[in-house]
């Protein structure tokens, strides 16, 4: 998966990071910035991307 490629998340998660973006935007973060810390948000409490196909597969 590239760097920036949100295809592995579900609907729930891009919702959760645009919430979370849009909160930090009101509190004057840039939007590169707020953009960053919503995804890395998403990513500490859900352990990233949860579409099945995503990660590693089991052997």
């Amino acid at each position: 998966m590239a760097q920036g490629d949100k295809s592995a998340y579900t609907d729930k998660q891009k919702r959760q990071a645009q919430h979370i973006e849009e909160s930090y935007e009101k509190r004057g973060v840039s939007d590169k910035e707020a953009e960053k810390r919503a995804w890395a948000t998403v990513n500490k409490q859900d352990g990233g991307g949860k579409k099945s196909g995503s990660g590693r597969g089991k052997s």
